[in-house]
């Protein structure tokens, strides 16, 4: 596949995510605050007073389909919301699975709506997805939940006039890196055992990162690990420990060590804070030497979590829909 490696400048700060400072206290810890909309606007509405919360009302154009449980977890029943074009189409649709930011330790599927709705009014079957924060299970169960939400799609795309062979996944923040580490592992049994055996396969074929990391092992996302005030930071807190104590594992829930050729396209758009977005630069080169398709879109003057707000919205969707109008054209790839 040709490289596309371009950096669009187009046009915020609330979840730090691997900066989240925590209670020294050693475990249990105690819960993290919210991650939502309305508590980061809370925080951003000073420096940015012209932002609003990107609206979740549900247009006529756009039909929701609520609170359907893709994968059972014990007691807890894990669920997704599907967001489709009110009209039938004439043929099966793209889709996109959102994967929320928080830390991975916070924050719930609420974030991506106003998102997931604007695509479906630009022809996207899109779903926002719930999956086990690092209280409840720690890495790697939020990529099993991701895998299993993707494959669920897959099995009822004829459902909902999805194309099967058409599937993406999208995240913000550790949203983000969730979806890419997602993307980039496609077919590794490790991060999919919920698929050993399944004749449905749970692949993506774009992904979009949205101002999240892409190296856990590098200096930059390391710095906040050797302030013992900073202990566990929200990386640490899902990854089973520091940097010093699990680097295995940092290691392992790092995107850019997976990249290869058959790596899917990956779109990242990135805010103003490059600390979120640690490794993309590194990882976009290793995408470049393997031919993989790679597009950076970056919005100055913004905060981290900006796709929560408009005006920075608008840009966001129209980046995403333009990059998988081009990268999932119909038949282009199988999953």
């Amino acid at each position: 596949m040709k490289l596309v490696r371009n950096a669009v400048v187009l046009c915020g700060l609330c979840m730090p995510a691997l900066a989240l400072a925590q209670s020294a206290a050693p475990a249990p810890v105690s819960a993290p605050a919210p991650y939502t909309a309305e508590t980061t606007y809370a925080k951003l509405i000073k420096k940015y007073p012209f932002i609003h919360i990107a609206s979740s009302e549900l247009p006529a154009s756009v039909r929701a389909v609520r609170d359907i449980t893709y994968i059972q977890r014990g007691g807890h029943a894990l669920q997704m919301d599907l967001y489709l074009p009110a009209q039938k189409a004439a043929a099966p649709l793209p889709a996109i699975v959102f994967v929320h930011g928080g830390g991975w330790q916070s924050g719930n599927r609420q974030e991506f709506v106003p998102m997931a709705i604007r695509m479906a009014e630009r022809g996207f079957a899109t779903a926002t997805v719930s999956y086990r924060l690092s209280p409840e299970a720690r890495y790697p169960a939020a990529i099993h939940d991701v895998k299993s939400a993707l494959r669920w799609v897959r099995a009822h795309a004829g459902e909902y006039g999805i194309d099967p062979a058409r599937i993406a996944v999208a995240g913000g923040s550790a949203g983000g890196q969730i979806a890419s580490l997602v993307g980039v592992t496609n077919g590794i049994d490790k991060f999919d055992p919920d698929g050993v055996g399944s004749k449905v396969s749970s692949s993506a074929q774009a992904v979009v990162n949205i101002d999240g990391l892409s190296d856990f092992t590098s200096p930059a996302a390391r710095e906040n690990e050797d302030n013992p005030a900073r202990r566990p930071t929200a990386a640490g807190a899902w990854l089973g420990g520091s940097y010093a104590d699990a680097a295995d594992t940092w290691r392992e829930a790092s995107p850019t060590f997976y990249v290869g050729a058959k790596t899917p396209p990956i779109l990242f758009i990135g805010s103003a804070q490059p600390r979120f977005a640690v490794g993309r630069e590194a990882m976009i080169e290793k995408m470049q030497a393997q031919g993989v398709a790679a597009q950076t879109v970056l919005l100055p003057d913004t905060p981290h979590s900006f796709w929560l707000f408009d005006p920075w919205l608008a840009p966001t969707v129209e980046a995403t829909a333009a990059f998988l109008r081009v990268h999932m054209a119909p038949a282009a790839r199988q999953p």
